[in-house]
């Protein structure tokens, strides 16, 4: 079984060609003005062409309008829309059919209970996207370094397509891997060395340890390359 691995929040070229480096099975460019880690899509689309066959690039927007989506497209012909917000399953639906791209929803989650908004959005959205809940008083609905209780996980339906998110590290990854067991992780404030930067070394870190704790479990895995 391979493991996806989505490192996030890109916005120079050196942390795209470190991702690319390590292995990234996706990348993903932010639009979304009050995060640090936010690119206009003329700049994503320049760094999107450096990924262009090497990784999938996601376009990732928080309750974004069509002209907004529309502008996003036309820039960075991005291979996945991943919606942040509060997207409904109608809208979802109404994405995929204006854009005819894969699209990831996100959700956050912080109990079991908040496991159950999945639901309604199976068979619309093509992947999930599980990311802890933001602190209170925080802007951000992700990025935030903080992290869930992954065991909850275990309860998913083994043939859901997901990624992990939230908190991850070199130092944590391990352990993620063990107790969930996802399809794909993402990463974004675990390898800055301030917000919204990212640091090619501390990628190249996540990397490594990604690959030790893979050869750790008892299943067979492998990256996605």
């Amino acid at each position: 079984m391979t493991l996806d691995i989505k490192i996030c929040g890109l916005k120079t070229d050196d942390a795209v060609d470190a991702a690319l480096s390590g292995g990234a099975s996706h990348v993903g460019f932010i639009f979304f003005e009050k995060s640090p880690r936010h690119v206009s899509p003329a700049e994503a689309g320049r760094l999107a062409a450096r990924v262009r066959g090497k990784a999938k690039s996601v376009a990732v927007t928080v309750d974004a309008d069509d002209a907004t989506l529309d502008a996003i497209v036309s820039a960075m012909s991005p291979d996945m829309l991943q919606l942040h917000g509060h997207e409904t399953p109608a809208r979802v639906a109404e994405v995929k059919a204006r854009y005819g791209l894969q699209v990831m929803k996100a959700f956050s989650v912080r109990d079991a209970a908040d496991l159950d908004a999945v639901a309604p959005y199976r068979g619309t959205a093509d992947r999930f996207l599980f990311d802890a809940k933001p602190p209170k008083g925080s802007d951000l609905p992700g990025g935030n370094g903080v992290s869930f209780d992954w065991r909850l996980l275990a309860a998913l339906d083994p043939g859901l397509d997901y990624m992990l998110s939230g908190g991850l590290n070199a130092g944590n990854i391990a352990d993620a891997l063990r107790q969930a067991n996802p399809p794909g992780i993402d990463i974004s404030s675990g390898v800055e060395s301030a917000p919204g930067v990212k640091d090619p070394a501390l990628i190249a870190k996540f990397f490594e340890a990604v690959e030790a704790a893979l050869a750790g479990l008892p299943a067979s895995r492998e990256l996605t390359t």
